[in-house]
């Protein structure tokens, strides 16, 4: 079986999360949701015999309606494990019950999800929302990278975990920068101030243990910047616990800053050492977009729907940018009066606005729904039909935010202008 393409992961991610963000959605008017954990290996007439217990313990909630729909989902759980022989490789997750829609008034919800990892536990949640956690915690991205920045007056640690910088501890120090002792007071002052600034690097050493070491074999590696020499000095005397030691990257990197902005500036300087990381990967094809906009016409660049669009019949799309915060339908519509088909690309809240609005054609109050495509996989899917590579941007960069904001979620790196036409294909000599 031939391996799954980046572009082909990357949208089974979204998909993931796009699901996730669907079952958070659903709200309950009381305790009327059920989460079901049930990892690999767990014995089906285990799950089958729990949940008996729990329907026949569901008799007793004194709210006739919640009573009545707490035991209709714990019903409609046991359908749906009776048709496993065995949970699946990864384990499965049920989510059902009755959703609250207003009015006083509940519709039922079943949402069956087989996670990309392994589930680790097994667990049953009755509440008036779902329960998530365990499957939001597998959306993030596992790489865990220690953060420090530092100079003799300040010192800045934290983590980069995928690809958000979180700053968690600052420290100032109290080490004098400059004296104007002379004679002997002179060399009294120096071993002074050289005193101060190696108690200062061991407290360094202290919050970096206690930050990191905990979590040494989930880290990566640590980044080490700073301005000056004190970050080489502080590395080479071997300040740090020597598990940590030998997780610091080579080479140094140097920055201008040691507060939560050194952090961020300690990342892109380290955009050679995190090659292959989505953040720095982002960052620099959105950096590529924005240098080919600049070209005006014979820039290689497309942005916004109608444009991408355009790029993606023509075949003209090399590289796919799609905001990860995109939340669209492609939703198809007919006018049952006239019969005028036409399509609009929608938030989910304004598909109904539509729905209840005039025909464009002929302004009769009879339009319906006839299909409908999440935004996002449509994208992907032409964009692996013409031979382009779709990729997610995250919205956790100023690189990400900007495509999102900027230029509506959607842009594209093309083969050629759009402005000129596609080149010729020249036909090969027989034989």
């Amino acid at each position: 079986m031939a391996a799954a393409s980046p572009s082909d992961l990357q949208l089974a991610r979204y998909s993931f999360q796009r699901k996730l963000d669907e079952i958070s959605a659903t709200k309950g008017r009381a305790t009327e949701l059920i989460s079901l954990y049930v990892p690999p290996g767990k014995q089906i007439s285990d799950v089958m015999s729990y949940l008996r217990n729990e329907y026949a313990q569901s008799s007793n909630i004194k709210s006739r309606t919640t009573r009545k729909n707490v035991m209709w989902a714990i019903e409609s759980i046991m359908g749906r494990v009776r048709q496993y022989k065995e949970p699946p490789a990864n384990g499965v997750a049920f989510f059902v019950g009755s959703k609250a829609i207003g009015a006083d008034k509940s519709e039922p919800v079943t949402f069956i999800v087989e996670p990309p990892e392994t589930l680790n536990t097994y667990l049953y949640r009755c509440d008036s929302t779902f329960f998530l956690d365990p499957l939001l915690a597998m959306v993030h991205e596992p790489d865990v990278w220690g953060l420090v920045v530092m100079d003799r007056a300040e010192v800045t640690l934290g983590f980069l975990r995928g690809k958000r910088v979180e700053a968690l501890r600052n420290r100032q120090s109290q080490v004098p920068s400059k004296h104007g002792r002379g004679g002997q007071s002179q060399h009294r002052f120096e071993r002074m101030i050289e005193h101060a600034a190696h108690e200062f690097f061991v407290k360094i050493a202290e919050m970096a243990q206690e930050i990191f070491l905990p979590r040494k074999d989930e880290l990566k590696g640590i980044l080490l910047g700073g301005p000056g020499a004190t970050k080489e000095y502080f590395y080479k005397e071997n300040y740090l616990q020597y598990e940590l030691q030998q997780k610091v990257v080579q080479p140094l990197f140097d920055t201008g800053y040691t507060d939560e902005y050194g952090l961020k500036e300690l990342v892109e300087k380290a955009t050679q050492t995190l090659h292959g990381l989505e953040l720095t990967e982002e960052k620099r094809i959105v950096q590529r977009l924005l240098a080919e906009i600049r070209k005006a016409d014979t820039g290689l660049a497309a942005y916004g729907e109608a444009d991408v669009n355009r790029a993606l019949d023509l075949g003209a799309v090399d590289i796919l940018l799609i905001s990860e915060g995109l939340r669209k339908q492609r939703v198809a519509f007919r006018c049952t009066a006239c019969q005028h088909e036409f399509t609009r690309t929608l938030p989910d809240s304004e598909i109904d606005a539509v729905l209840d609005g005039p025909c464009p054609n002929c302004h009769q109050r009879t339009v319906t729904e006839t299909g409908t495509e999440d935004f996002v996989e449509s994208l992907f899917r032409r964009a692996a039909q013409s031979g382009a590579t779709g990729r997610l941007i995250s919205t956790e960069s100023e690189e990400g935010e900007m495509l999102e904001k900027a230029f509506g979620g959607v842009a594209a790196l093309l083969r050629y202008p759009l402005a000129t036409r596609a080149p010729p294909r020249v036909a090969r000599p027989a034989g």
